[in-house]
């Protein structure tokens, strides 16, 4: 059977392999240890983000506003190293390159909508600490617990639209340049430089959804913490400056981690070799959800307390019930 099959589509040919071939690191002996370790760091961040999302849901002082968000973030975290890791071991440790035609759109949706909720999300919780610090009187009465299950749904819907956008674009592409995908997995931009014409009017939406993803999350975010600087300098007591500047580190490092590794990578474009590359991003979306629940449990106060009082509570339990 020929790999490729032709199918009309409004009135057009449209040439789709029945296969892509994805081609994972090229020359790099001993892969398999790495592909290792990526299912050692999944394992981490399942385990991580489940227990954070159960710490939300069960303890009640964690039933606020910021912790809506942080809740969001673990799902998103959850769910996208779910739709990638397994995926990208399968193919690349378990040699099972040939990915279907609609498997691998399906893919990429997932991975792409699950990196734009938790890039939404980060921003989501800048603006959660903006209004904290700039308006702390009225920030009951801004940030509610409605107000972020309203932002949060909305962030995924919009999130989940600009995505399915881009793999409706690409899908109405001819592919007859070659059916390998020189990445670790359905990879937008990989798979677009397959397509026959030089400049489909998919190209457009490969470096819309950057600047929509990354980009400008990234300008929002500065933003907020520029306003936040001026507030913390108008603060004239510096034990108070510095209990304002201790709410706000856990998010600056998930920004730091989420944020500069991708967007160097990014930034440096075919300058940056293949298997560099694949490393770049493959730690840059599979690190931060591992990291993620780690920074928060060890960097937010009230999270680590929670954490005690659920373990002080369920030890008393064990005692009465063992006496």
């Amino acid at each position: 059977m020929s790999p490729l099959n032709s199918n009309s589509f409004t009135n057009a040919t449209i040439v789709r392999p029945e296969f892509f071939f994805i081609s994972g690191f090229s020359g790099i002996p001993h892969a398999n240890y790495y592909y290792v370790f990526l299912c050692f760091v999944y394992a981490l961040s399942l385990l991580g983000n489940s227990f954070v999302m159960f710490m939300i849901y069960t303890v009640n002082c964690l039933h606020r506003p910021k912790y809506i968000v942080v809740f969001n973030l673990a799902l998103s975290d959850l769910c996208g190293s779910t739709a990638l890791v397994p995926q990208m071991i399968d193919t690349l440790l378990f040699k099972s390159h040939l990915i279907s035609y609609k498997a691998c759109f399906t893919s990429m949706f997932f991975v792409f909508w699950f990196l734009s909720v938790q890039s939404f999300t980060l921003t989501a919780l800048s603006y959660d600490r903006f209004v904290a610090i700039c308006f702390p009187l009225r920030y009951n009465e801004i940030v509610t617990n409605k107000s972020m299950l309203v932002i949060t749904a909305i962030l995924w819907i919009f999130a989940g639209l600009a995505v399915l956008i881009g793999v409706i674009f690409i899908s109405g592409v001819s592919f007859c340049k070659s059916t390998v995908i020189n990445s670790f997995f359905c990879d937008h931009g990989a798979v677009l430089l397959l397509a026959c014409e030089e400049n489909p009017p998919s190209a457009v939406m490969n470096w819309t959804h950057p600047v929509t993803i990354l980009w400008l999350p990234v300008l929002f975010i500065t933003g907020t913490y520029i306003c936040i600087a001026r507030a913390l300098f108008k603060i004239s007591e510096t034990s108070e400056r510095l209990k304002a500047m201790k709410t706000c580190t856990s998010h600056l490092i998930l920004v730091g981690v989420f944020y500069l590794p991708i967007c160097i990578t990014y930034a440096m474009g075919s300058a940056i070799q293949l298997n560099t590359w694949i490393v770049n991003m493959s730690l840059t979306t599979v690190l931060p959800p591992m990291l993620n629940p780690i920074i928060y449990s060890l960097k937010t106060e009230e999270f680590t307390e929670s954490i005690k009082k659920l373990y002080r509570r369920n030890k008393i339990r064990f005692v009465v019930r063992n006496k």
